[in-house]
């Protein structure tokens, strides 16, 4: 249990770094995604985790297609009957930085995958517009 002066620090130490993001004085975030899993012919096209400024670890995201395309999906539970996310980033521009670096990752790790499955088969494989070629072991 927290006592009175360590609960004060906290409440000090959020306002001051509430004060510094408002202010503008945002430290730029670097965001070493890693892609776990790929799986073009389902709804949820793979998982991955991301690790923030090497001080931050999220296990459990997951790269989805939805009617507009493809979208970060943050880990979540289920809360009655809707889910609620687990973490999230806070500012419109952290968000788009987050999913902007894991799409970007999913995208590379699918050209990556793709680029090693015709090396494997000695030819190169391509797909229609907008249909993933499918990867084998991956």
């Amino acid at each position: 249990m927290a006592t009175g002066k360590n609960a004060a620090n906290a409440r000090k130490q959020r306002t001051d770094a509430v004060q510094e993001a408002e202010s503008g004085n945002r430290q730029p975030l670097d965001f070493d995604v890693r892609i776990h899993s790929i799986k073009p012919g389902e709804s949820i096209k793979g998982t991955a985790s991301v690790n923030i400024n090497g001080a931050f670890a999220v296990r459990g995201v997951k790269i989805i297609e939805g009617s507009n395309g493809l979208f970060v999906s943050m880990p979540s539970y289920k809360a009655g009957n809707e889910y609620k996310d687990i973490c999230f980033p806070i500012t419109p521009e952290c968000r788009k930085q987050l999913n902007d670096a894991v799409l970007g990752a999913y995208e590379q790790a699918v050209v990556q995958g793709q680029d090693t499955v015709a090396k494997h088969h000695g030819m190169q494989q391509s797909a229609p517009e907008g249909q993933a070629v499918e990867m084998a072991g991956m």
